[in-house]
């Protein structure tokens, strides 16, 4: 994605995430805005949005952050909302192992807490290591936590997959997370 869409995806992420209010958008209590009032609002605060442009970004974001109704008159981020909203996600079995990329700086506080959403409603995980990777570098020295999923879905934790295929629960105690030394990147 050039570098007009990457800051488009950024002012969709930050109103349909986190400040819809921002612009004088609502949202519906499961995170869709209109794609008609979207544009024109974002249009009131200097942001020139357009109906292709909307669905060319949501259609090559390359982290699927978005989703469009079936009828494509609406707009929702797929997860990673500090908002209140209800994405409907429905409880899911986990592979054996999720992976979480965060960065080395905050590996203290993890193993004395776990991983906490912080400002959001879930904490993210990938399937892949490299995914994690990813993400946690975009948060400083990467380092990937392998996460027993399938261990704490036995034991009553619950887990959802977003649309774009981030998995979700609300919280990784401690003892269902491994730092192993050969994935922590130097």
């Amino acid at each position: 994605m050039d570098k007009k869409h990457t800051q488009i995806s950024r002012f969709l992420s930050f109103i349909l995430r986190h400040n819809p209010e921002s612009i004088g958008l609502k949202l519906d209590s499961n995170g869709w805005a209109s794609v008609a009032e979207l544009i024109e609002l974002a249009e009131h605060k200097g942001n020139r949005l357009t109906k292709d442009l909307i669905d060319h970004i949501v259609e090559n974001n390359n982290k699927q952050r978005f989703s469009l109704s079936s009828d494509g008159q609406k707009i929702r981020a797929n997860q990673g909302h500090s908002i209140l909203i209800d994405l409907n996600l429905q409880q899911e079995i986990p592979p054996e192992f999720l992976y979480h990329g965060s960065a080395t700086r905050f590996l203290d506080a993890i193993s004395m807490e776990g991983l906490k959403p912080v400002d959001r409603h879930h904490v993210h995980m990938s399937g892949n290591a490299d995914s994690a990777r990813e993400v946690g570098r975009r948060h400083g020295k990467p380092v990937v936590l392998k996460i027993l999923a399938l261990t704490m879905n036995a034991d009553g934790y619950k887990f959802y997959q977003a649309q774009n295929r981030v998995w979700l629960t609300d919280a990784v105690p401690v003892i269902y997370i491994e730092t192993l030394p050969d994935i922590v990147i130097d």
